[in-house]
């Protein structure tokens, strides 16, 4: 593989996207959080002091949860110690639920920080859980560019739900 330097581009792409009070008024999650709709409609399944959890509407599994800071934050750098601190106790206990709930071959945990990093939400940080099987990526999603999803969201939000009620921390 050949490199190319090219040192006077530097300036063009540490610019980036600046996110302002504009990008948080449009942030999915923050009108979430404004919109005062009952939480089974917006699919929050949990409210911490500091992050609250919710299903991935767009689910890549039965099961894909997030954790999300309250504060519209996008980057680890810019949450609070304590905000992280919860975020990843969140994300260990979803573990938990997740293998007890869907006993899969494996979960993906992660976060995608910025829009070139594969952020779909790129001004908000938010942790994935998903249960992962061997084969969950078969020829319907691969050739079909379609998700089968064995479970309504409906279902997903009863049964996370009432993890967190049967489990308070």
């Amino acid at each position: 593989m050949d490199y190319l330097w090219t040192p006077w581009r530097y300036g063009y792409v540490s610019r980036g996207n600046r996110h302002d009070d504009r990008e948080r008024e449009k942030c999915v999650f923050c009108r979430i959080l404004r919109s005062g709709e009952a939480d089974r409609d917006t699919l929050v399944v949990y409210r911490g002091k500091r992050n609250f959890v919710m299903l991935n509407r767009y689910p890549y599994t039965s099961g894909h949860v997030m954790v999300i800071p309250y504060d519209h934050v996008s980057t680890l750098v810019r949450a609070s110690r304590e905000t992280i601190d919860e975020m990843m106790l969140l994300t260990q206990r979803l573990e938990g639920f997740v293998r007890k709930l869907y006993e899969p071959d494996g979960v993906n945990l992660g976060m995608n920080i910025g829009r070139a990093a594969g952020a779909g939400v790129a001004g908000h940080i938010h942790m994935h859980v998903l249960p992962r099987w061997f084969a969950d990526s078969n020829f319907v999603t691969v050739v079909g560019e379609t998700r089968v999803l064995p479970e309504a969201l409906s279902t997903t939000w009863q049964r996370v739900q009432a993890e967190f009620l049967s489990d308070p921390p």
